[in-house]
């Protein structure tokens, strides 16, 4: 536990100090968020998270950020470390990519990929916790999933919806592995059952 909160809280400290940094500089940092299929964009995709437009932006994604940020560390720093990096650098290239001519800064992408990746994990890994965890998510996180929708000026709606599918792709590429090794249950009916049985009676 003291791992994860540790995990979180770092990262939550560099978001907070890169976002001040850049609040005392006349938001000098703006210009290195993705900028879409440019060469000086590809920069702003590890960036993108740690730079907020302004201080209300900052407080806006700080809070979900750490809750949900919190329920990936569950399982460990090097889980939400592993699945901080993927929806990244993974879902930053995707927004390169699909996003529309603008610069889009901030954590909210990330944000939705914990969103996606937390409730993907009641597939890979279907036991009660991960259960529960979708339901608390999807209760109190699901009304985030309007922000994928391109109604609001302003809002990088690519973004979000780019960090929503690769969280669901981090979650299946670090759960599906361990759901396909765990051991299959004896069929009673099979041939080997019934040749144990056989020789159990003789």
């Amino acid at each position: 536990m003291k791992a994860t909160l540790t995990s979180v809280a770092l990262f939550l400290a560099v978001m907070w100090g890169v976002s001040l940094f850049n609040i005392l500089f006349d938001y000098r940092l703006n210009e290195f968020g993705v900028v879409p299929r440019t060469i000086d964009g590809l920069i702003g995709i590890p960036l993108m998270p740690f730079i907020h437009a302004n201080f209300d932006h900052l407080l806006v994604n700080t809070l979900p950020a750490a809750f949900l940020g919190g329920l990936v560390a569950i399982h460990g720093g090097r889980k939400f470390l592993a699945a901080t990096v993927f929806i990244t650098l993974v879902g930053g290239t995707v927004l390169w990519l699909v996003g529309r001519d603008a610069t889009h800064i901030g954590a909210s992408g990330l944000i939705f990929g914990y969103f996606g990746y937390l409730i993907a994990m009641v597939w890979y890994t279907p036991n009660l916790g991960s259960v529960l965890i979708a339901l608390l998510v999807a209760v109190t996180c699901g009304g985030i999933l309007l922000g994928v929708l391109p109604f609001t000026p302003g809002v990088s709606w690519e973004g979000h919806l780019a960090g929503l599918v690769t969280g669901t792709f981090a979650a299946r590429m670090m759960w599906k592995q361990g759901r396909a090794e765990q051991p299959a249950r004896p069929d009673s009916s099979g041939p080997l059952a019934l040749a144990r049985s056989a020789a159990t009676e003789n």
